[in-house]
């Protein structure tokens, strides 16, 4: 995920959206035209006829360019064009007996759908989500119960399967309304575990979920997992502020420009690098166990304890005017920049919703822009300093 789409996952846990019943009646009827995806997508073993035509057939198995992709979009590399067509699509070969899943139009959510099926035959259903995953779409509104009609009546799904069943993943329920749905399309919307991975069990148990698949956390392995696309998105703006503190650092102070430069411009980038390291690395690592409820505070705590430790190693004067002032700008600054990149998991975490995340940006935003600016002011001045 990118920033813009994980920052606003946490719609969908309060995000109900009011829909015009006449509205999707009348949108899906001019959808009468059948639309099959594109067979000619790398992940597309052959095909399958159906009443509604030749469909894409996708096996349970990913190949080596699924788990490159993913591997690349985990880094923000290609994300905004991870996506499938949407459609209908033939996992192994399903009769019209076969369940019908439900996903995403993102290609990771696609993937890890037809992943936790191996030995199933099913139809997969893909919906128009513009490349955003299940959770953020339901939020948005594109993982909804407009489009899930349109894709339904599009699909010629009615002709395909004989039973009237739809399995969705849990967390795209803020974006459908399941009665809307069955009284348009005939169809019911079961809503299965949150977890891909027990869908096996889930359809052994007769589409039955135990109170565990309902439970959404938020383990290690899930936090370290959005790290790398954070840091590429930090990286970027390192790259440019990086020869510019270097530069200013070689402004002004005791020797020439050069020594200056080496001294304090790369403690300068030292210390950015810190604030990186300690909102978007070790935030996402130890968030349960911080202090502080807001993100934001959690991420200014570990700033500030990265800047002691920093200005411990720099073994500055504080005896000194400019000692103290550098010292100064530095708890100002790092502390800043962690908590803004610390403040980007709100999006994405479990702990948070959209009113909460709203409330904290009111004055979390200004306070680190402040802090920031005062900061970086207060080290100049620190350099003009003889």
């Amino acid at each position: 995920m990118n920033n813009t789409e994980k920052r606003s996952c946490s719609e969908n846990k309060i995000s109900f959206p009011i829909i015009a019943e006449d509205s999707i009646c009348c949108s899906a009827a001019t959808e009468a035209q059948i639309i099959i995806p594109g067979l000619d997508q790398q992940f597309v073993d052959g095909t399958i006829n159906a009443s509604a035509g030749n469909l894409p057939q996708v096996s349970s198995k990913l190949k080596w360019q699924d788990i490159w992709g993913t591997f690349k979009a985990r880094f923000g590399v290609g994300r905004m064009d991870y996506t499938v067509d949407p459609g209908l699509y033939a996992l192994d070969n399903p009769d019209n007996n076969s369940p019908v899943f439900v996903t995403a139009n993102y290609k990771m959510s696609f993937d890890y759908l037809r992943r936790e099926l191996p030995g199933r035959n099913a139809w997969i259903l893909v919906l128009d989500t513009k490349g955003i995953n299940v959770w953020c779409a339901a939020g948005k509104g594109t993982f909804g119960t407009e489009e899930l009609v349109r894709r339904i009546e599009s699909s010629g799904l009615k002709k395909i399967v004989s039973h009237r069943k739809l399995i969705l993943p849990q967390l795209g329920a803020p974006g459908v309304a399941a009665h809307i749905v069955k009284q348009i399309s005939g169809f019911k919307v079961y809503y299965g575990p949150i977890r891909a991975q027990d869908l096996p069990e889930y359809l052994d148990a007769g589409m039955k979920t135990t109170p565990q698949m309902r439970i959404m956390t938020f383990p290690l392995k899930e936090r370290a997992v959005l790290i790398p696309i954070e840091v590429m998105a930090a990286l970027k703006p390192f790259l440019i502020i990086t020869p510019i503190l270097f530069i200013l650092g070689g402004i002004g102070g005791p020797a020439g420009f050069w020594a200056n430069a080496f001294n304090y411009g790369l403690f300068a980038v030292l210390a950015f690098l810190c604030a990186i390291i300690a909102g978007a690395v070790i935030h996402p690592l130890l968030l349960p166990y911080l202090p502080f409820r807001a993100f934001s505070m959690k991420g200014f705590a570990l700033g500030f304890v990265a800047t002691i430790i920093l200005l411990y190693l720099r073994n500055i004067n504080l005896h000194t005017g400019t000692g103290r002032i550098e010292s100064l700008a530095w708890i100002l600054i790092v502390p800043a920049i962690s908590s803004y990149l610390a403040m980007n998991f709100t999006g994405c975490s479990t702990y948070t919703s959209l009113s909460g995340v709203k409330r904290e940006m009111r004055w979390a935003l200004p306070f680190q822009l402040a802090a920031a600016v005062c900061g970086l002011a207060t080290w100049i001045g620190s350099r003009l300093i003889t």
